[in-house]
């Protein structure tokens, strides 16, 4: 398959550093030392539907196609105000598409492996022009009296319509479940039957080790893609990781023996905004002109589960 469509949305409100130290007790050099973000944008008075929607309409509209050419929708989120319908239902109604559709939740690696999924799907003949989502509002998700935590996320959605083509070369899926070092749990509706204890508590992260699970896992996968494809470090155009924390994919770019010009980044505008991630810093880079006809650009991320996908191609547009 390939790229032909991009687009993306983020909120309005613009939180700064300096903001959070009205509430916290921190300061914008504690923050930016450790993640490298210096703001992000979070939803007020936004729906997340809405935003994926738009994101959705954009991405259509740049590849030159209608909402009716869709065949099929992929939604990477992992959560919102609706447990049911599906994200992806809910966007396909907004923008007059006709197909059938699917949400996957793989956390902040879930745009990778909707990725696959398209490309899986178009090989086998099930579908030509496919819209893949990613919407994340992960300020929803974490208490925001924990300022080692919450500094950390920003909302938004991003969006690609891929169809057939060349442009996609590889891609690697992998789960290993270490599921203490980071979750979030929300107690369900009671019956009269309950007799278990049940939780309900904001995101949980052990930094430490989610940073050395990520840097170490990101690095096997980019490297393990490198060697199937026959490529070199240096052949990567742009390697475009997951936007956690500037820490990381500075230790990823360390690993590679590559300076920091093959790593675009937007982190520190935009904060970890899971897996809508990617295509948010794919569109940036688009809009940029920074993208050119023949470039390989490796995608990578890393979430809770753990989760890690990476993928190859070819930038055809």
């Amino acid at each position: 398959m390939k790229i032909i469509g991009v687009g993306s949305v983020v909120p309005q409100k613009v939180l700064t550093n300096a903001m959070l130290e009205e509430f916290l007790d921190t300061s914008d050099e504690w923050i930016t030392e450790r993640t490298g973000i210096s703001e992000r944008r979070i939803i007020t008075s936004e729906l997340l539907e809405d935003m994926a929607s738009e994101a959705a309409r954009r991405a259509i509209a740049d590849a030159g196609l209608a909402a009716t050419d869709i065949d099929y929708i992929i939604c990477s989120n992992v959560v919102n105000e609706y447990i049911t319908p599906s994200m992806s239902c809910i966007i396909q109604g907004a923008i007059g598409a006709k197909c059938a559709c699917v949400d996957v939740n793989a956390a902040c690696s879930g745009f990778i492996y909707a990725l696959d999924m398209a490309d899986d799907r178009i090989k086998s003949g099930k579908a030509k022009n496919i819209l893949v989502v990613a919407a994340e509002e992960p300020t929803r998700m974490v208490d925001w009296a924990d300022r080692a935590l919450c500094v950390l996320f920003g909302d938004g959605a991003g969006a690609v319509v891929v169809t057939e083509g060349e442009g996609y070369i590889a891609s690697r899926l992998t789960t290993a479940s270490k599921t203490s070092c980071l979750y979030y749990q929300r107690r369900l509706e009671p019956t009269p039957y309950i007799t278990k204890e049940e939780k309900s508590a904001p995101m949980y992260m052990n930094g430490r080790d989610v940073f050395k699970t990520a840097v170490l896992s990101s690095s096997r996968d980019i490297t393990a893609l490198l060697k199937q494809t026959g490529l070199v470090p240096a052949d990567i155009k742009h390697y475009v990781l997951h936007q956690a924390n500037m820490r990381i994919v500075e230790a990823i770019a360390s690993y590679l023996k590559l300076d920091m010009s093959h790593f675009p980044h937007n982190v520190e505008r935009r904060g970890n905004t899971s897996s809508a991630s990617i295509p948010l810093l794919l569109d940036e880079l688009y809009q940029e002109g920074r993208l050119q006809r023949g470039d390989k650009i490796l995608m990578s991320a890393f979430g809770a589960g753990f989760t890690t996908g990476a993928c190859i191609f070819e930038w055809t547009k």
